[in-house]
């Protein structure tokens, strides 16, 4: 079997409202580029990616003089094609191998027979757990969505999701606001919901100083963890020196390096696994491997997926026997999907592992041309910004008081 063709399109689809974070926001969509990577046999495996636009289609065009005769059985060549340790200095190809990896994995499973999870040593769960992924937003442009910015916005809307899609583990994107404001939203939603889990990500925002206060702050709270309440490893570190909270990072061990380094002088204590930073599933599973080894908790990560990023999610869950965490998705702020029959569904805040050849998931060609055209419409976003905010950066002290949602 070959390759014979890598068609690349990029969507937009459309979120409840524009969720706001620590760097700006998503404006009211989410932008993914889809990939169809085609064989010789009639096969079409299907990979995702996030962003990038027409920057992303033509990475992907420029891939096909590596790929187009390449078996999609030989990911390991694969893997030294796209991400040759050397060429990779002058690129940053890490996602795009996610993307066609998946992909590959889809035509493989296809061509077996066999759903993608048994291609990583099989299937220890039929359905996996989620954690709400909770936002401030800004309201709807249609005005549906209502916006979430006081506390008792944040445990109405907690409370609406708990009804709707059953989540007892709930994570709050923080960084938005001072966090002092941000610990009593947290502390309200512990009150108010006593028999669930909680965790926190401000996207590294903090000060080191901050971070800990924080963590003092909430220590008596059912957390799963911290997630990236500062930057960089010696942040973490001075953090994880000063509280009993488990640290967790998507930022600071995305790679073997860095995960070797966190082994040899821990900063963090779980490692939130991307099936696209991190280059694929394989990748994760053999990092969640070595997690295993040294006793390192796991997770799996969001970066604002659709249906066949959420796929490659869900068969990674179901094969990981260390995976002890509810993990992360911003799938239900979604209104829509690009794959047949719509949105996966969530029932007592899990979902069920597609159990299809391959990832399990197929193209809905009518809402793939309807985003794609959406996409032509509207273009990209810049994410490092927030619309009604300009100028605003969360680290300058003296500007976190002269918010105006603060007054």
């Amino acid at each position: 079997m070959k390759i014979v063709d890598i068609i690349p399109t990029t969507v937009s689809v459309p979120l409840e409202g524009p969720l706001r974070h620590s760097n700006g926001e998503h404006w009211g969509r989410f932008v993914r580029t889809i990939v169809e990577v085609v064989t010789d046999e009639g096969i079409v495996g299907l990979g995702e990616v996030g962003g990038g636009g027409e920057g992303a289609e033509l990475q992907f065009k420029r891939l096909k003089d590596y790929l187009v005769g390449h078996d999609p059985f030989q990911l390991e060549a694969l893997r030294y094609k796209i991400c040759n340790p050397t060429a990779s200095l002058y690129n940053n190809r890490m996602q795009y191998m996610a993307a066609i990896e998946f992909a590959c994995l889809d035509i493989i499973g296809q061509k077996l027979g066999q759903p993608v999870y048994n291609l990583i040593g099989g299937k220890l769960r039929d359905k996996v757990s989620f954690a709400s992924y909770l936002f401030f937003r800004y309201e709807s442009e249609d005005g549906v969505y209502p916006e979430v910015r006081t506390i008792e916005q944040l445990v109405e809307h907690t409370r609406e999701l708990k009804k709707r899609y059953g989540f007892t583990t709930h994570k709050l994107k923080a960084g938005v606001f001072p966090p002092e404001y941000e610990l009593e939203a947290y502390l309200a939603l512990a009150e108010e919901f006593p028999d669930d889990r909680f965790r926190i990500d401000p996207n590294a925002c903090w000060s080191v100083e901050d971070s800990i206060w924080f963590a003092r702050q909430i220590e008596h709270v059912r957390n799963d963890y911290l997630e990236d309440p500062t930057w960089g490893l010696n942040g973490m570190r001075r953090v994880r020196e000063k509280t009993t909270i488990p640290l967790a990072t998507n930022t600071v061990v995305v790679n073997f390096e860095q995960l070797a380094q966190n082994i040899l002088d821990p900063a963090v204590d779980v490692i939130l696994l991307d099936t696209t930073f991190w280059g694929g599933i394989r990748a994760c599973a053999k990092a969640a491997a070595i997690c295993d080894t040294f006793q390192l908790g796991i997770a799996v990560h969001s970066s604002g997926e659709l249906g066949i990023q959420l796929s490659t999610m869900l068969h990674l869950a179901a094969a990981l026997p260390n995976l002890t965490f509810a993990i992360d998705a911003h799938y239900h702020q979604l209104r829509d999907d690009v794959i047949e029959g719509g949105k996966m569904k969530y029932k007592n805040g899990q979902i069920e592992v597609p159990d299809e050849p391959g990832l399990g998931v197929k193209l809905d060609r009518d809402r793939l041309k309807e985003y794609a055209e959406m996409y032509e419409e509207l273009g990209s976003y810049c994410y490092d910004r927030d619309s009604r905010r300009p100028g605003w950066y969360p680290l300058l002290p003296n500007d976190r008081w002269a918010d105006p949602d603060m007054r």
